[in-house]
């Protein structure tokens, strides 16, 4: 009996074919210098978990068939939002007059944080709404939010702000933390995309709203003929889109231990959106895996670490090869597209 592959899961292998192929690549390149340690693992994760969390978001509105470019700056937006909220003047009083008086201060960091996720969810909800009710481009509707977070942002500090709270700078670093051999520990942002990650994938594949999102992103003209609930689900993808920026703010909070309205999340939509598209996701929606997206994170993060231990080649490469992924990985989607409306005509 003769196996044939389904043709949805070959950019799907491809890209674990590309990341088998990076790290075989590293590990005979820089065996000598560390690379194959459990440590530079467990960084691989870390240093990529807010952008992990926010390209789950971006999965699910380009399965839908959507775009979301607000990511970057919504991560910047709750950044801030949750080092005002925790702020606390009498830990740093030379900072009075200086952090946005119409937020209120001094509220415990799981208090802040979860503010800050509710706002991401509404602000994710209203962009739906907009695009369901009002039949506007998620691309205008997405760039428009894009601006309004940022300015958002600015308007409650326009520098970064310190967060000293010792929730931050104990619970977070040093208790939270889940021991690995070696000596190496699991930082608490890696077990947060775990944890977001497990549930991602449990909605998709086993949930109705999983189903309609992949019945709309394929064809949402039949998924409205099939009596499903094409505005609902919409104003939901958006909705979970949001919550995920605003969780990948919170993660970047917690990495770095401040909010920072102009660096944080700078470009970081464009990354989550090619991190999706390396992880075999079709950018015209209805076909992908939350698991390739995974993979295409630890493509991005893999690439920077090659080139961190190479030395001698500029950041700017990631860019480069990122980009060349990218380009190669939409020429295979639409070889596969092609192919498989060739087979239907037959």
């Amino acid at each position: 009996m003769k196996l044939r592959l389904d043709a949805k899961y070959i950019p799907l292998l491809a890209s674990a074919a590309v990341l088998v192929l990076l790290y075989g690549a590293g590990c005979v390149a820089f065996s000598g210098r560390g690379f194959t340690e459990l440590r530079v693992i467990v960084d691989l994760f870390g240093d990529n978990a807010f952008l992990g969390v926010a390209a789950i978001g971006a999965t699910f509105v380009i399965l839908s068939g959507g775009i979301d470019l607000s990511a970057g700056s919504v991560v910047a937006l709750t950044s801030i939002l949750v080092a005002t909220l925790v702020f606390d003047p009498a830990r740093d009083p030379r900072l009075v007059g200086h952090v946005a008086e119409w937020l209120p201060h001094g509220l415990h960091p799981v208090a802040a944080v979860g503010i800050a996720l509710a706002f991401g969810a509404a602000f994710g909800a209203a962009m739906g709404c907009l695009i369901h009710f009002f039949r506007l481009p998620p691309f205008l509707v997405t760039l428009g939010g894009m601006f309004f977070a940022r300015g958002l942002a600015f308007t409650i500090k326009t520098e970064s702000l310190s967060i000293k709270h010792p929730f931050y700078l104990e619970t977070i670093r040093e208790h939270l933390r889940i021991p690995l051999p070696s000596g190496v520990d699991m930082p608490f942002a890696v077990i947060c995309l775990a944890a977001l990650f497990l549930l991602g994938l449990f909605v998709l594949h086993f949930t109705r709203l999983g189903r309609n999102v992949y019945a709309i992103g394929g064809d949402e003209n039949s998924a409205v003929l099939m009596g499903l609930p094409v505005g609902r689900t919409k104003i939901l993808v958006y909705t979970v889109a949001g919550f995920c920026s605003a969780a990948a703010g919170v993660l970047y909070t917690f990495a770095l231990s401040k909010g920072d309205p102009a660096q944080a999340g700078v470009g970081l939509e464009l990354d989550a959106i090619a991190s999706v598209v390396i992880g075999g996701t079709l950018l015209s929606g209805g076909l992908g895996f939350l698991a390739g997206t995974m993979i295409g994170v630890l493509i991005f993060g893999l690439i920077q670490t090659l080139i961190n231990f190479q030395g001698s080649l500029s950041a700017w490469w990631t860019r480069i090869a990122v980009g060349l992924l990218v380009l190669l990985f939409i020429l295979l989607q639409n070889a596969i597209t092609a192919a498989t409306r060739r087979r239907s005509r037959h």
